[in-house]
């Protein structure tokens, strides 16, 4: 079933303010530096800015969507339904933590298996996108403040390309990926590692061409993936398959390099399955 524009439209304003609620809760900890930090079971830490996070988030959005199901980051998953919001209240604690502002709010609705919106809210950074199935990605200081953008029209990796990379210790445990990254790094002008949230915003707006990440999980890329996809860009795993609850890496860049990318990565496979 195709989603309606008007409930994407106030699915979309509840997510924004649910991404509101979050940034006062964020903010006022990392301004005053008021946190404890514990070590989850996977090692990464875990503060009280992010739970409370999760929670105001999920409490506007219930307010909106009572009967909608939650995955959270912090709390898991909540509730059965068609619509699942998933949710990752800091994306990059680890920064937030030590004190730099590369951290993000990220919200995602996904129905039936399909993403169909994303809000990744930057406010330390002091920025936002967004994107709905079918409405266009924006990115702004706020969100009243958005514009329209598109991936740059980028077709090869020569000199004037750029490339962003996020965890890859993974891949470099991948020969054959690994070999074809060092390929790119010597045809490209330009290799970053911007990560998190920023080289997908920097992506779907023109600015970088190619991202490329393993070592993730959906809760991620949620959300970048809907907006980097409305922003005219492919967004896909490593592997070319379509973006899912059991992702771990991704591959997203204009169409043509993502496609050339893709099969430097997988020199043996088909044509991709693009989100």
């Amino acid at each position: 079933m195709t989603l309606s524009a008007e409930f994407l439209a106030r699915a979309l304003e509840a997510a924004h303010a649910a991404a509101d609620a979050a940034e006062r809760v964020i903010h006022a900890r990392y301004r005053e530096r008021n946190f404890s930090v514990v070590a989850k079971a996977d090692a990464t830490p875990v503060t009280e800015a992010d739970r409370e996070a999760e929670t105001a988030i999920k409490d506007v959005l219930r307010a909106s969507f009572p009967t909608h199901a939650f995955l959270g980051e912090e709390h898991g998953r909540e509730g059965a339904s068609d619509y699942l919001w998933l949710i990752d209240p800091i994306d990059g604690t680890k920064a937030f933590v030590r004190g730099y502002p590369m951290f993000s709010t990220q919200i995602a609705l996904m129905h039936n298996g399909e993403l169909v919106l994303g809000v990744s809210a930057a406010g330390e950074y002091g920025e936002r996108a967004w994107a709905t199935s079918g409405g266009g990605a924006f990115v702004g200081r706020n969100v009243s403040e958005g514009n329209a953008v598109r991936v740059s029209a980028e077709t090869r990796f020569g000199p004037m390309a750029a490339v962003s990379t996020g965890n890859l210790k993974s891949m470099a445990a991948h020969a054959t990926r690994w070999e074809a990254l060092g390929s790119l790094v010597k045809r490209v002008g330009r290799i970053r590692g911007y990560g998190d949230f920023l080289h997908y915003h920097l992506l779907s707006r023109g600015s970088i061409d190619l991202v490329i990440e393993s070592d993730l999980n959906i809760l991620d890329i949620a959300a970048l993936a809907v907006i980097v996809r409305e922003a005219g860009g492919v967004f896909t795993t490593l592997d070319g398959g379509p973006i899912g609850l059991d992702s771990t890496d991704a591959l997203a860049g204009t169409a043509a390099l993502h496609a050339e990318a893709l099969a430097l990565f997988n020199p043996l496979a088909v044509s991709p399955t693009s989100l």
